[in-house]
């Protein structure tokens, strides 16, 4: 376990997430407050500080701490801010789909998916609303060698049309939320290749890289062996042993690395406002198990 001298850092289980105390980000931190801060968020993949004030501004300084800030492809950002996206869902807002509501990890539809991410809680619900935060790291870990094997030289097909297509579920759909602005595209339907396993670029842990949000199919496989492995890995993936929940509080911040979790914001708030906003910070390419060995 990492040893820390300007922050305190508490984990909330021995796989995934921590919560940091001694932190205010609404106040430039030092250098050696910003190692730790990235130190504990690449330990423990998601860490989580509450009792935030920060204006836009400062949310988007605290994002650069992790990278360079990218956007949202298909999701309206905030009013002048065109580096912060808005998450709600209003009180009187019953039985839709709420944004996040299904397991993901950031952006996979994109050739250079998301590094990170910055979500701020600024009004949350008196219960419920809570996040959960899977350890794709652990999950592959725990597999078996010949397992892991094959898993390595397989690639899967990532889509962002169930979401933000035409014919996606934000599209005029009557059960999810109307308080958020999608512009559904077809650019969305795109199908991106990636490796069902990735190496982190600053680790080197090797980690599971599919989604049920996001990842259609695996290429070279038929339609039920694809489906087969999918779904054996997205029921592996969530195991109690390889997930933390947070609950939020007003003011709270999770900053979470895309390479090696999936999320899912749970929708049991119905009568109850959510407001969140969310910063992204751009990654690079996925690199494969097999390719990352190949280089070394």
């Amino acid at each position: 376990m990492t040893t820390y001298e300007t922050i305190v850092v508490r984990p909330l289980t021995a796989n995934i997430g921590a919560e940091i105390e001694g932190l205010d980000l609404s106040k430039p931190l030092d250098n050696r407050q910003s190692e730790e801060l990235y130190r504990a968020f690449l330990e423990h993949h998601v860490v989580f500080l509450r009792g935030q004030d920060m204006t836009p501004e400062q949310h988007m300084t605290a994002g650069r701490l992790f990278g360079e800030i990218c956007g949202i492809p298909f999701v309206k950002s905030v009013e002048g801010y065109p580096e912060i996206v808005e998450i709600v869902k209003e009180a009187e807002e019953r039985k839709t789909y709420n944004f996040g509501g299904n397991w993901h990890t950031d952006m996979t539809f994109l050739e250079e998916p998301a590094k990170a991410s910055v979500l701020y809680g600024l009004e949350v619900p008196p219960a419920g609303g809570d996040t959960k935060f899977a350890a794709t790291a652990a999950a592959y870990d725990a597999l078996s060698p010949r397992m892991q094997e094959i898993l390595e030289s397989l690639t899967g097909i990532h889509t962002g049309g169930r979401s933000y297509g035409k014919s996606g579920k934000f599209a005029g759909s009557k059960t999810s939320t109307k308080s958020m602005q999608i512009d559904a595209s077809d650019d969305a339907d795109a199908e991106i290749e990636h490796p069902i396993v990735r190496v982190h670029p600053e680790t080197g842990r090797k980690a599971l890289y599919v989604n049920p949000n996001y990842t259609l199919r695996i290429k070279d496989l038929a339609e039920d062996e694809s489906a087969a492995i999918l779904n054996f890995l997205y029921a592996h993936m969530v195991r109690d042993e390889f997930t933390c929940r947070f609950q939020w509080t007003p003011g709270a911040v999770a900053i979470w690395d895309n390479r090696v979790t999936m999320h899912r914001a749970i929708n049991d708030y119905d009568g109850a406002r959510r407001v969140m906003h969310r910063v992204t910070i751009g990654g690079d390419r996925p690199v494969a198990a097999a390719a990352s060995a190949s280089a070394a």
